[in-house]
């Protein structure tokens, strides 16, 4: 997934989220240079078919089509979507509906009681045994997004959940996996959720502080405070890193301190870097470094000391290649692959062109082309070369979760869940937020693919 770590300003941030929210990020890259198109038009032996749609079923509820790069989306309100630990999710309004992640077979399908008047499902994060689900306040009136926030510039939100700014507080509500029980309801802030979650305890990020709770009793088993401002966040492991910023994530403040909190034991220890504070918004945690984005690029900090490892100019995050341990960025409207902890080019890592992906995974980058001949693709960065493709999936939808624990991929198997549409029907009225037209859609599909990108450690 491709985003930038930090917006202009708050109002541009919340009208980004609106944005992001309502459909995927898509950028036109190799696809749209022919690389999937070649492939299919004869060349079967340069695209490996071991990547195939697994499953796909029926959506319910009402969902429209758009013209542009969002692709399949529901006709009110946005859908959130996760996959992992063998089970796929969908939310939308306050009805979550799973299936098992290999045979798409459903599951349950559970509607969320408890819940303050107007909320709406915002993320849904999968878990081992239990599924997380943040709800908030009906959202206000989505703005248009300037042009240059839009696309690949559009702002990755540091720990962002799904959920866009609104009135009232948001919450987690605790299911279970297996068979949609409603567990537990906990209190959550708007750019916070849960960041780990079990049949028998959930860790939240809330207004003030971050709390685990015990699912059996709903009592706090431990609690770290983090002051009134809600700060960024981001998970790498076992460990929580919350930002200590006077302002919070969505001010000027510098951070002073990042938190790093034991998601097991809540034990707390304060990395400070010795010039006084970091460069930038925390962006990401990766291969023991602390990643910030600032308006001259990227600075890499070691997360045992706070000391300052490596700097990238001009570079914006793009992702991470966690079976590679490698960082993508873009430069120059470039993609290429570097190494978190120095900043350094890694060997064989630079995509040519423009990206078009949406993540790499153990070397293969994952894109899709939008509209209505849809293909997903795979592209090798090593052998410069589209590796493989699918059928096409008529307008593809992938699901974006801006903190990264949710989402349509599932980094540890591969799998990818894809919002598409097999019929249209009449065209709708254009959407002044997408400035783009848009039609319904009368048959709405959930589509699993993968796996998409090798699962073996670099050599």
């Amino acid at each position: 997934m491709t985003f930038r770590s930090l917006l202009a300003s708050a109002q541009a941030r919340r009208a980004a989220l609106a944005l992001i929210l309502a459909g995927a990020v898509v950028f036109p890259g190799v696809a749209g240079q022919g690389g999937a198109r070649s492939c299919r038009a004869g060349q079967a032996g340069h695209c490996p078919a071991r990547e195939s749609v697994l499953w796909s079923r029926p959506l319910a509820g009402s969902w429209i089509v758009e013209s542009g790069i969002e692709g399949t989306v529901p006709a009110a309100g946005q859908a959130s979507a996760a996959m992992g630990h063998g089970v796929a999710v969908v939310g939308t309004g306050l009805t979550v509906s799973a299936f098992d992640a290999l045979t798409g077979r459903p599951r349950w399908t559970a509607t969320l009681a408890g819940v303050a008047a107007g909320s709406a499902i915002v993320s849904v994060r999968a878990w081992p045994g239990v599924i997380s689900v943040g709800v908030a306040p009906s959202q206000p009136a989505e703005v248009a997004v300037p042009a240059r926030l839009s696309g690949r510039s559009a702002g990755r939100l540091s720990g962002r959940s799904a959920a866009a700014d609104s009135a009232g507080a948001s919450e987690v509500i605790v299911l279970s996996s297996l068979s949609g029980k409603q567990i537990r309801i906990y209190p959550s802030s708007l750019s916070g959720g849960a960041v780990s979650a079990s049949p028998r305890r959930t860790v939240v990020v809330g207004l003030t502080s971050v709390t685990s709770y015990d699912n059996g009793t709903g009592k706090a088993v431990w609690r770290v405070p983090t002051g009134a401002a809600e700060q960024a966040w981001r998970v790498a492991g076992r460990y929580l890193y919350v930002t200590v910023s006077a302002q919070g994530e969505v001010g000027t403040a510098p951070v002073t301190a990042v938190r790093e909190i034991n998601l097991r034991t809540g034990d707390e220890r304060l990395i400070q870097p010795p010039s006084g504070a970091f460069d930038g918004n925390l962006a990401g945690v990766t291969d023991g470094v602390l990643v910030f984005s600032g308006t001259d690029g990227l600075s890499m900090y070691q997360v045992r000391s706070g000391r300052l490892t490596g700097q990238r100019p001009g570079a914006i995050l793009e992702g991470f290649d966690s079976v590679q341990q490698v960082m993508y960025v873009e430069v120059n409207d470039g993609l290429v692959g570097i190494d978190p902890v120095t900043g350094l080019n890694e060997p064989g890592t630079k995509v040519p062109g423009p990206p078009g992906t949406y993540g790499v995974l153990g070397g293969v980058a994952l894109g899709l082309d939008p509209g209505a001949g849809g293909d997903a693709w795979g592209y090798s960065i090593e052998d410069r070369r589209v590796a493989w493709t699918v059928r096409p999936l008529p307008w593809p939808h992938y699901f974006v979760d801006l903190s990264g624990l949710g989402g349509s991929s599932d980094q540890t198997s591969g799998l990818v869940l894809l919002a598409t549409c097999r019929q249209t029907g009449p065209a709708l009225p254009a959407s002044p937020l997408a400035g783009s037209s848009a039609s319904a859609c009368r048959k709405p599909r959930l589509v699993a693919i993968g796996p998409w990108g090798a699962t073996s450690s670099r050599t």
